[in-house]
C-alpha cells in the first residue's frame, strides 16, 4: 500500500495464520498483553489504541495486530471472513510472537473476538478486559448499522464521528479529515465492504458466543463501557456481567463508543490495575 514508511500506524511485519500482518509491538518485561480494535471505517490498531498503548506499556509488552483484513495486514483473496477465521489469526499472532498467554482486551467487534478467543482457548488467555464489546445478540443500533454500512465521503465521517463520541469536542475537521482519507487508501474499502454487507443484523448474530459457553467462563473479566454508546448498547455489557460469574462491570458516564478516546488516561489506569492485581497473585505464588 502507498503509505509512508514513518507512518506510526506502521508497527512490524509478521506472518499470522499464513498471512501478512502489522503488529505494534511496545514495552519489555511483564505478563504480555494483546489488544484487539473494533471494526470502524479505516481503523487500524494505532489509531484505536494510541492514546493508551504508551501508558499500559511502561509495565508490560502490549502487542496490537492489525487484524486480518484491516489497516496494513493482508486480505484473503477469497474476500471471506468471519469470527473464526479472526480468532485464528488472533492465534497465529500470538504463535508467531512466542506468546504463550496473554492478558486480552478487546474493543467492540474486538471484544466478540476477545471472547470466543477465550472461550475456544482458555489456556492461553490469563485475564480478559471486554471494552464496548459485542459478544452477545442483540437488535443492532441504527449506530452500528451506519458504521458497517459506512460509503466513503467527508460528510459520512463527520457523521460517524459524531456517533462514536459523547464528547463532541473530540469531533474536529482535521480527525474527521484523517479517518476519511484513512478509509479510502487503496484495498481499506474494499474488505471493509466485503466484511458486513446488509442485512447486518446477522453479523451481529455471527460475533456471538454461545450463551452457555460464555457462563462457563473462570477468567477474570473487566466490562467497561460508555452510557451514551450509540454503536453497542449498553445493555450488552450488562448481559456478559450477568452471565461471566468472575466479572466486574464499570459505566463510564458522558461517554460514547470510544472509552479508550474519550476517557484514555482514566482507561489505562483501570486497565493498568485490574491487571497488576493479576501480577501481584503470581508474584506472591512464587
Amino acid at each position: 500500500m502507498n503509505v509512508p514508511v514513518d507512518s506510526p500506524e506502521i508497527g512490524r511485519e509478521i506472518t499470522a495464520a499464513g498471512y501478512r500482518t502489522n503488529v505494534h509491538d511496545h514495552g519489555e518485561g511483564g505478563f504480555p498483553l494483546m489488544m484487539i480494535h473494533g471494526s470502524g471505517p479505516g481503523v487500524t490498531a494505532w489509531a484505536n489504541w494510541r492514546l493508551v498503548i504508551p501508558e499500559l506499556a511502561k509495565h508490560r509488552r502490549v502487542v496490537a495486530p492489525d487484524m486480518l483484513g484491516f489497516g496494513y495486514s493482508e486480505r484473503p483473496e477469497d474476500k471471506i471472513y468471519n469470527r473464526e477465521r479472526w480468532v485464528k489469526h488472533a492465534i497465529g499472532v500470538m504463535d508467531e510472537l512466542g506468546l504463550d498467554q496473554v492478558d486480552l482486551v478487546g474493543n467492540s467487534f474486538g471484544g466478540g473476538l476477545s471472547l470466543s478467543l477465550a472461550i475456544e482457548h482458555p489456556e492461553r488467555v490469563r485475564r480478559l478486559v471486554l471494552m464496548g464489546s459485542a459478544g452477545v445478540r442483540f437488535p443492532i443500533t441504527k449506530g452500528l448499522d451506519e458504521v458497517w454500512g459506512y460509503q466513503p465521503s467527508l460528510e459520512s465521517m463527520r457523521r460517524l464521528m459524531d456517533v462514536f463520541a459523547f464528547n463532541k469536542g473530540l469531533l474536529t475537521d482535521e480527525l474527521a479529515e484523517m479517518r476519511y482519507q484513512a478509509s479510502v487508501r487503496p484495498g481499506f474499502q474494499e474488505s471493509f465492504a466485503a466484511m458486513f454487507p446488509a442485512p447486518r443484523q446477522r453479523w451481529v448474530d455471527s460475533l456471538a458466543s454461545n450463551e452457555d459457553d460464555i457462563r462457563a467462563l473462570q477468567h477474570e473479566t473487566l466490562i467497561i463501557h460508555g452510557r451514551e454508546d450509540e454503536v453497542i448498547p449498553l445493555e450488552a455489557s450488562y448481559k456478559l456481567a450477568e452471565l461471566i460469574d468472575r466479572a466486574q462491570l464499570h459505566v463510564f458516564g458522558r461517554c460514547g463508543h470510544w472509552t479508550q478516546i474519550e476517557h484514555a488516561s482514566r482507561f489505562a489506569r483501570l486497565v493498568e490495575d485490574f491487571l497488576n492485581e493479576a501480577d501481584q497473585a503470581a508474584a506472591g505464588d512464587k
